[in-house]
């Protein structure tokens, strides 16, 4: 392991400042950040510690919204009576995550920052096979690869990856916004458009980087915390495919609020977790969900025309199918249906 430096701030001005050096990193709960060490993906020269700031642990109302500090941790939120009830699809998101221990560990502001699950990219340094998420321009293994659990929205060939986190789905689903500060100030990015897709990163023009490219955030940037609209009336669940119940990985996720007026959706929202580099709106079926009775036959329909853009691979056709029953789950669970 490379020899780091070591530096634990006590306010976020001074963990931004700690940050000038290009080559250093932030770490919260490390349940991420030492795999990232430990497998040869990152090798920081100092490491600030932003664990030790207590003002960004805070978990209040304010203004109708729900205010996250970036450091409240998984099971903090999960737990919370504040979010329990006025946000459920986030706790239940945080609490299956992972496993107890990790989320007493594991940060609300790390947690959104995980690197892909894909095997071709988890491995050890240095690697037999091309990656342009760890080396640019040595191309994709997944694409015609093992590529069950890969995405089905928003990949390019450089790039085929999905974005693990349980919690981003949620906020997402929620329309949260993150709260940032770096040398330029402080900001708010759209959980929405929080994370960037392959085909987004392109688009914006960071030609052969676009594999690295995950998120809006800048050099030098945090997440200080987190909003979210409390919204009377409404319910929210959340739905997580996956092969064992603990600490374990989603094949499919799928967040959903739903507001209910005289039997009918007057409001819905949804996203999909596990399909693509970022959280997936289903905008087209939020639209078409509207006037519609919470039943199975009624809502169905609009998944899955909504649907019609994924683009599976080789191997994961079976994610279409399997992201319109959870989305169908997670929206039948908010209604109040089984």
């Amino acid at each position: 392991m490379r020899n780091f430096q070591y530096a634990a701030p006590e306010s976020p001005e001074l963990a931004i400042a700690a940050l000038g050096d290009p080559e250093a990193s932030v770490i919260a709960g490390g349940t991420e950040l030492l795999n990232w060490m430990r497998l040869g993906i990152v090798r920081p020269a100092k490491l600030v510690d932003v664990g030790r700031i207590s003002a960004l642990d805070r978990i209040a109302s304010a203004d109708g919204h729900i205010e996250i500090g970036a450091r409240a941790t998984l099971n903090d939120v999960g737990e919370h009576p504040l979010v329990r009830t006025h946000a459920a699809v986030l706790s239940q998101a945080c609490l299956k995550a992972a496993s107890a221990q990790v989320r007493n560990r594991a940060t609300l502001g790390g947690n959104v920052l995980q690197k892909t699950r894909c095997t071709y990219f988890r491995a050890d340094a240095p690697l037999p096979w091309g990656c342009n998420k760890r080396e640019p321009g040595t191309g994709c293994a997944a694409l015609h690869g093992h590529n069950d659990r890969h995405a089905i929205f928003g990949w390019t060939d450089i790039c085929v990856a999905t974005q693990p986190s349980d919690p981003a789905v949620a906020l997402a689903c929620l329309d949260a916004e993150a709260n940032v500060l770096g040398p330029g100030g402080t900001r708010s990015i759209a959980m929405t458009d929080f994370h960037v897709t392959p085909a987004e990163a392109q688009t914006d023009g960071d030609g052969a980087d676009a594999a690295q490219v995950e998120t809006r955030l800048q050099p030098g940037e945090i997440i200080t915390g987190y909003r979210i609209p409390m919204r009377d009336g409404e319910r929210s669940a959340y739905i997580k495919v996956r092969e064992r119940d603990s600490f374990e990985y989603a094949l499919v996720a799928a967040a959903a609020t739903v507001m209910v007026t005289d039997g009918r959706i007057a409001r819905a929202r949804l996203a999909l977790g596990s399909v693509a580099q970022k959280p997936w709106r289903l905008h087209q079926a939020e639209d078409a969900l509207v006037g519609a009775e919470v039943r199975r036959d009624a809502i169905e329909p609009a998944i899955r025309t909504a649907m019609g853009d994924a683009r599976p691979l080789e191997h994961n056709a079976y994610k279409v199918e399997l992201s319109v029953k959870a989305a169908l789950r997670a929206l039948l669970a908010a209604g109040g249906q089984s």
